[in-house]
């Protein structure tokens, strides 16, 4: 059987059992082909490129019971077409998923929500989601939450500085703000959907995350509300985010970071909106593929030394 080539991420052996956790539950790990090692490094196949990804060359797996394409979610598995039968062999191949539904519909309206139908396995929308040490429980069906970006989680961490002040604009049911806790002296979470903040305070009390303040109401009235400027702002609403970047300036200390999520069709797409407003884009980079023609970038900002 010849090779096969693939976008892939190279990681320490040490690491890469973790990893390889993350990957498969973020639904991006091929596979269909096997994981190899070169001395002290796994390279890990990917369906899709991201940042860090390179091309390289895989050995195929031998023929078994292969599921259909899906993303795992805790214990949930989400398919994109309607396939009964595809739904049964994910609950026959994967001990973890309770329950497989089918998307009926894009995410939708302010709340960021979508319609699903159960296919298989127990009626339910409703997971607990284990991420670097975090357990978050989610409903699909009322809140927002995206399994893919728990590496992104991570690398906006790393780069954070101690006790820094974070406002995150869209928060959903946590994932971001308690994970950012771990640093931050303090973070703002704030969300317009009502059940979203009721999951995110189950969450903060479900990981004893004591310095997030959650916050129920809309982006746009933040700057008239906040008592201070932040050291960084995280702007996870790749839909719509950029009609509230200007908000994020006026709310961003000078020298301030911000993390902007956007789906975008070009590359430099929201450069000129980001210089009119003052701000300096650091690097653009791709979260992950969402259709043939867009991708999930994030813009990382320096605000500007003036009052936008």
């Amino acid at each position: 059987m010849g090779m096969v080539e693939q976008w892939c991420i190279l990681v320490p052996v040490q690491k890469g059992e973790e990893l390889r956790r993350i990957l498969i539950e973020e639904g991006v790990l091929d596979l269909s082909l096997k994981v190899r090692r070169d001395g002290s490094h796994l390279f890990l196949p990917v369906i899709e490129q991201r940042e860090g990804a390179v091309r390289d060359d895989f050995e195929p797996q031998p023929e078994r019971l292969v599921p259909p394409r899906h993303e795992l979610v805790g214990g949930i598995a989400i398919m994109q077409d309607y396939d009964q039968a595809g739904a049964e062999k994910i609950l026959a191949s994967r001990p973890s998923v309770h329950t497989v539904l089918c998307t009926a519909g894009v995410v939708s309206r302010e709340y960021r929500t979508r319609n699903f139908e159960v296919l298989a396995g127990i009626p339910t929308t409703r997971t607990d989601v284990i991420e670097y040490g975090h357990r978050f429980v989610v409903d699909l069906s009322t809140a927002y939450f995206s399994a893919r970006l728990s590496s992104e989680r991570q690398c906006i961490l790393s780069r954070m500085g101690d006790n820094e002040t974070v406002l995150d604009m869209f928060a959903g049911v946590g994932p971001f703000a308690i994970t950012l806790a771990k640093r931050a002296a303090l973070v703002f979470a704030s969300d317009i959907n009502p059940d979203a903040i009721l999951l995110m305070l189950a969450n903060l009390v479900q990981n004893r995350t004591k310095n997030v303040l959650p916050i129920l109401g809309d982006a746009h009235h933040l700057p008239a509300s906040m008592p201070c400027r932040f050291d960084r702002i995280i702007m996870n609403l790749p839909m719509s985010g950029i009609a509230f970047l200007p908000d994020a300036f006026r709310l961003c200390k000078p020298g301030g970071i911000i993390h902007f999520y956007s789906l975008v069709s070009k590359e430099g797409e929201h450069h000129g909106a980001i210089s009119e407003l003052g701000g300096v884009t650091v690097s653009e980079r791709i979260v992950r593929s969402y259709s043939p023609t867009q991708w999930h970038a994030v813009y990382d900002i320096v605000a500007g030394t003036s009052d936008n």
